[in-house]
């Protein structure tokens, strides 16, 4: 059966979906086991709409695709219509300045992404057995989509390498761009890692987190029933005080922590400091099948390093302790270059509706990857591992 013989709709809620049907799309993997990808579960995605973290009044207007064959849902993607580039990571501000001095209308666009969620995984879900046809009809129908109703843009950030290749082939602009990533080579504790890294960043992290550690009270790491309503209560302060600082106001809202409470806390790793009897600082994890994912971090006073330790160094001491292949560290921040954390690429695909303002965007992608890809040679010449300093001394 070709794409063309698929049926591709748009639905404005989640729950206009099957949940076993959506992630049997999504996460197939999950009916053994942990899903690869938590974000793109229907529980995480429901929960963003459920606590009107996306929807009416936010920029983030959901339109789910499903692809049908015979009647039966054969792929779907996460879709939105943004009225603004917000929470997404890949940054699109001087494009939509440039169309719009031109005359044009950039906004709304077509964001296939996981909103607010800076992490590598499938954009384009299909059924195990409809990969190559899933995703085509995906494409075909979110660009129809696009098109017909004079749209500027479709974005699908954060995508798989399979999915950039795929792409481009089938005429969407690839995007790079860069994160850093904690990779696990088989360290049997937090000792062997070290021992893996040049004599000066070993003992610059162990007086790093001695320094954190006598921060005068207590880190605990949560997961699962260990988590507890209060425990978000703590967390909400922090994500606040981080959200009014970074983007003016939180992207979530309180009930989405209480809808992840519920559904989630399996997937989760929340890591609080306590002095006195008081939360002081947070950093929430989500756990996939091979990834720890590093996503916010907040705090209601400054400890030295307590950053540090919370979110970089307890994350890697839960990835070797549960044989996690990596860690994903959220974006940007050369700060984890010294930390063990080395720079990756990553991808995301663009169509632009005006032709010639897709021709200008296709010439300045490939200078900007080019300009990647030199930064990340760059950047992992200096990391901090033994072969890169060839140093080996304490």
């Amino acid at each position: 059966m070709s794409a063309q013989e698929i049926e591709v709709t748009s639905v404005g809620s989640i729950t206009a979906l099957d949940a076993d049907e959506w992630d049997a799309c999504a996460a197939p993997e999950g009916q053994t086991g942990r899903p690869e990808d938590p974000f793109t579960t229907y529980r995480f995605l429901d929960a963003l709409e459920r606590s009107g973290s996306v929807g009416r009044g936010t920029g983030w207007q959901p339109h789910y695709l499903a692809a049908r064959a015979a009647g039966h849902l054969i792929a779907v993607a996460p879709m939105y219509l943004k009225g603004h580039s917000q929470g997404e990571y890949i940054f699109d501000h001087n494009w939509a300045h440039a169309y719009e001095n031109a005359g044009g209308h950039y906004y709304p666009k077509l964001q296939m992404a996981v909103p607010f969620t800076p992490a590598t995984g499938r954009r384009f879900l299909t059924h195990p057995d409809w990969r190559e046809t899933g995703m085509a009809a995906l494409t075909q129908g979110a660009v129809q989509i696009a098109a017909q109703n004079e749209i500027s843009s479709l974005h699908i950030t954060f995508c798989t390498e399979e999915e950039a290749k795929a792409g481009t082939e089938m005429g969407l602009m690839a995007r790079s761009s860069q994160q850093f990533h904690w990779m696990n080579d088989g360290y049997a504790d937090f000792d062997a890692f070290l021992a893996s890294l040049s004599a000066r960043k070993r003992k610059n992290i162990r007086k790093e987190r001695k320094q954190a550690n006598a921060f005068g009270g207590t880190i605990h790491c949560l997961t699962g029933d260990k988590i507890e309503p209060h425990h978000w209560d703590a967390f909400w302060i922090f994500y606040q005080d981080t959200g009014a600082r970074k983007w003016g106001t939180p992207y979530l809202t309180r009930a989405f922590f209480d809808q992840i409470q519920q559904t989630m806390r399996d997937d989760m790793l929340l890591v609080l400091a306590e002095l006195d009897g008081r939360f002081v600082a947070g950093a929430l994890n989500f756990i996939g099948r091979d990834t720890l994912y590093g996503r916010y971090w907040g705090c209601v006073a400054d400890y030295p390093a307590l950053h540090f330790e919370l979110c970089y160094y307890r994350a890697i001491d839960f990835a070797i302790t549960h044989g996690l292949g990596k860690v994903e560290a959220g974006a940007q921040g050369a700060h984890k270059l010294a930390r063990g954390y080395l720079p990756v690429e990553t991808h995301s695909l663009h169509w632009i509706r005006d032709d010639g303002f897709r021709d200008a965007i296709a010439r300045y992608l490939d200078a900007e990857r080019e300009a990647i890809n030199e930064e990340i040679d760059v950047l992992t010449s200096y990391g901090p591992f033994k072969q890169y300093k060839g140093e080996d001394h304490d």
